[in-house]
């Protein structure tokens, strides 16, 4: 599949001779010739790098075009074409990864189209092998808090039922009725002596 390139300069001349040779290299290649152009097709399509010139319809135009390029959700590479170059501070502040100054020899501008693409690739492949460990990280914590919660409820729940076992209260009032029913034939039969005296006596 073929990488696709947005191409934003309001030079016509600048803008067919660029299209021809990154089209002959093996790109696919979209133009516009203004900073409103330009956001508007990277609104509508996605690109797989956006280079644009600086000084347009005014001298703030290419930044406008470079901000519009870091917030498309597809994270495209950015260049900044021009034939006024500034320093790497400035170009870092735009937001721009690279800057192609004008004029360029075809073979110089295709290297360092293709050096640009290669570094953007493995940053954007590293980016989304570090989210998915966040993500795992944060799950990890979530169980370890649903977890804890539950393990105090069970030892809770547990710890109930054998305070009541141990103290059997009821069970213990049984005992002295039962020791007082075998208390009470002794003393019958401790009574019933005088009547076997009588009764010799009467024999007699």
């Amino acid at each position: 599949m073929k990488r696709r390139i947005l191409l934003v300069d309001d030079e016509v001349a600048v803008l067919l001779t660029l299209k021809a040779v990154l089209e002959i290299s093996g790109f696919d290649v979209d133009t516009a010739t203004s900073a409103r152009e330009g956001k508007s097709r990277i609104r509508h399509r996605e690109y797989e790098m956006v280079i644009t010139d600086m000084r347009m319809e005014d001298e703030h135009a290419g930044a406008e075009v470079i901000a519009a390029a870091k917030e498309a959700p597809y994270n495209p590479a950015i260049a900044l074409l021009t034939a006024f170059p500034v320093d790497d501070e400035a170009l870092s502040t735009m937001g721009a990864d690279k800057m192609l100054v004008k004029p360029m020899h075809t073979r110089i501008l295709l290297q360092q189209l293709e050096a640009l693409f290669a570094r953007h690739t493995a940053a954007k492949e590293k980016a989304t092998v570090k989210k998915p460990v966040k993500s795992a990280a944060k799950k990890s914590a979530a169980v370890v808090k649903k977890s804890a919660p539950a393990k105090k409820t069970v030892v809770a729940k547990k710890a109930a039922p054998a305070a009541k076992k141990v103290v059997p209260a009821k069970k213990a009032a049984p005992a002295k009725k039962v020791v007082a029913k075998k208390a009470a034939p002794v003393k019958k039969a401790a009574a019933k002596k005088p009547t076997v005296k009588k009764a010799a006596k009467k024999s007699r």
